[in-house]
């Protein structure tokens, strides 16, 4: 402190000796300037705004759309062009992208959604309103409602089943469409999990069968009741899905029986009471597939090498949407922005702002 003040101190004396010997100079040159008026003086000052440091600032916003009387949590970050996300579950809420998607703020507007009856979003008394099609209409809400224009939709698992239904009515409202780890046919993903069971450790697929012969429902204490048990959710999500969810990047804190943190009456309304292993609930009537070829936005669909929504399903997708782009991230599971977040961003990225190029849609595996 000591040194700085003396610097300051010699640095004034400096300045003030240059003033009075350029003041000397500049008498014998020119005649001494009249002071300025008080009034003037002001003008003067309020003219030069003061230096401000510039700051990389991404800013956020919440709030609630009213979507035909059910209120739609919505949270914005960064500024630019609005890429609107939706989460999977269905159940879960927008919490488990975050802060994974957080580059993408660098560019775009990120609007992300609790869907009806998750998250933040109101609760229904009558879980039947629980559906694909409402769904779509709370999104369309919350593009109304902040008047964001064309949108770029992106979804992931569940959120991507709701992203193509949403396309497949209102594509003239999308820019881009972005699929992640997702699945156009209830029937086909219902195979894919009869694989996954088969394929886990045979205590665990004995564990998942003792419990889902017992019932899943209606077991323990009163806060119990409504959900899975916790020897369930270890066996189904920590043994079974597990190797599917993740592979470069598993989560050190991840516990299957925090998964079980989701809307259980919006859940089983939606995938159904019988287990992980069987979509029976409403979701059932989701069969897009003969659909898809109807969808003329640009498409990304991403999955990963090791995903629990089969990168088959997504090659299905790419081969029935004319203008997609399809890519399969290495050493990933479902959670694909966890794994290779770098890469994943990039796709995304490099997607929504390069031109289109007049290429045959495209197939692409990152090494």
């Amino acid at each position: 402190m000591r040194f700085k003040i003396y610097f300051a101190l010699l640095g004034l004396v400096c300045a003030c000796a240059g003033a009075q010997q350029s003041g000397a100079q500049a008498a014998q040159a020119a005649p001494v300037p009249q002071a300025q008026a008080p009034a003037e003086q002001a003008a003067s000052d309020t003219a030069v705004p003061p230096r401000r440091v510039p700051v990389a600032d991404y800013p956020i916003q919440e709030g609630y759309v009213d979507s035909s009387g059910v209120l739609i949590y919505y949270t914005t970050i960064g500024r630019g062009a609005p890429i609107v996300i939706v989460h999977g579950g269905p159940g879960a809420s927008h919490d488990y992208l975050l802060p994974y998607l957080l580059p993408l703020a660098r560019q775009n507007r990120l609007i992300f959604i609790d869907e009806r009856g998750s998250g933040r979003s109101q609760k229904l008394d009558d879980p039947a309103g629980y559906t694909v099609e409402n769904m779509v209409e709370d999104v369309e809400a919350v593009r109304q409602g902040l008047m964001l224009g064309k949108i770029t939709l992106l979804g992931h698992s569940y959120g991507g089943v709701l992203a193509q239904a949403y396309a497949l009515k209102y594509q003239n409202n999308l820019s881009h469409l972005i699929l992640c780890s997702t699945f156009a046919s209830s029937a086909e993903m219902n195979q894919v999990l009869a694989r996954v069971k088969a394929a886990a450790p045979d205590d665990v697929r004995e564990q998942i069968d003792r419990e889902e012969k017992a019932g899943l429902y209606g077991h323990g204490r009163n806060y119990e009741k409504n959900r899975y048990t916790n020897d369930y959710m270890i066996a189904a999500w920590g043994g079974a899905y597990f190797p599917y969810l993740y592979q470069n990047h598993p989560d050190p804190n991840y516990d299957p029986t925090t998964v079980g943190n989701t809307a259980w009456d919006l859940y089983r309304e939606m995938w159904g009471s019988n287990g992980e292993f069987v979509i029976d609930g409403n979701l059932k009537s989701v069969e897009y597939v003969e659909r898809l070829h109807t969808i003329h936005v640009p498409t990304l669909i991403i999955a990963g090498d090791h995903d629990e929504c089969d990168p088959a399903l997504s090659q299905e997708m790419h081969e029935k949407i004319a203008d997609s782009q399809i890519v399969i991230l290495p050493k990933s599971g479902h959670l694909t922005f966890v794994d290779q977040q770098g890469m994943f961003n990039d796709s995304v990225n490099t997607f929504v702002h390069l031109k289109k190029t007049k290429t045959p849609a495209a197939i692409t595996k990152v090494d």
